[in-house]
């Protein structure tokens, strides 16, 4: 017969907070960290090494409920195909462990949360933040129009590095966009390993992805997208003028980029996805260079 102790912890709401941790992700902070890289890099070259702390906070509060938010939306948007996925079958939207109206209500909560955070800054950081919250919103639904979901998920994962410029001096110098375009091209290529895992899955549920499209050449585009962004990060760090430090940051990356593909050689599931979790090293190496690089210069 059930305690007096365990009829009130069934009874009280905190029984249901692991689900609510389990739909924001927050027991899984991977997408936080790839998030967040980007946003650390655009915040340091923009402040030349010395961004304010209160930047410092507002951007990585910013990154955890961006990232949690997009998380309930994304889950929202597929509750009706994540039970067709091995991967995602178990998740609260998918089981009905959480209804619709109340992933609607913590999105909302989360979203509100996080403008506050952004009225701290500038108009011209504020107004940009409206097209972060565009494509965070579109994303979910683009898997099942197109088979390049992973440029828009790059987009809405890239837009924190033109809200960092602005944020620092008010407004968006040409070379950040080339961060941009690194960043886009970093997330659909770690994308791409992410979605592998699911590819399966995802043909006969009717989802679109990169994964699907690439096909037996999916690889070989991961590489050519990683290529791509650190062809970008080199333009960076040359009409910037970086020392050797920010190079050694990229070559770290380089490294790491081939262990992944290599992990990834023989598309198997887990071995995609722990390539992909991988690439959280190539965020910190990259942002490693710049640290140094400012540091000690």
């Amino acid at each position: 017969m059930a305690t007096l102790k365990e009829l009130q912890l069934s009874n009280s709401p905190l029984r249901r907070l692991p689900d609510f941790i389990q739909l924001g992700r927050l027991d899984r902070p991977i997408g936080i960290y790839l998030l967040l890289w980007p946003a650390l890099w655009a915040l340091w070259i923009a402040a030349e090494g010395k961004p304010s702390f209160k930047l410092i906070f507002i951007f990585v509060m910013g990154v955890i409920l961006t990232r949690t938010g997009g998380c309930v939306i994304n889950d929202y948007a597929d509750r009706d195909f994540d039970g067709q996925v091995q991967r995602t079958a178990n998740r609260p939207l998918a089981t009905g462990r959480i209804s619709g109206k109340e992933a609607l209500a913590v999105a909302a909560l989360i979203g509100l949360l996080a403008f506050v955070l952004v009225l701290f800054t500038n108009l011209f950081t504020i107004i940009l933040s409206v097209g972060g919250l565009l494509l965070a919103c579109t994303y979910p639904y683009m898997k099942r129009h197109t088979y390049l979901p992973q440029v828009v998920l790059g987009a809405a994962f890239a837009w924190s590095i033109p809200m960092a410029f602005a944020a620092v001096g008010e407004s968006v110098p040409l070379y950040a966009w080339l961060i941009y375009m690194a960043t886009l091209s970093w997330t659909m290529a770690y994308d791409t390993l992410y979605a592998m895992v699911d590819r399966d899955d995802d043909i006969q549920a009717g989802i679109k992805s990169t994964a699907i499209l690439f096909g037996d050449a999916d690889l070989m585009m991961v590489g050519i997208l990683n290529g791509l962004a650190l062809f970008a990060l080199w333009l960076v760090g040359n009409q910037l003028q970086f020392s050797v430090w920010y190079y050694a940051g990229l070559l770290a990356a380089v490294a790491l980029w081939t262990w992944q593909l290599w992990q990834a050689r023989t598309r198997d599931r887990d071995a995609c996805f722990k390539a992909f979790l991988h690439n959280h090293w190539v965020g910190a190496a990259i942002f490693a260079g710049l640290f140094l690089h400012y540091s000690l210069n």
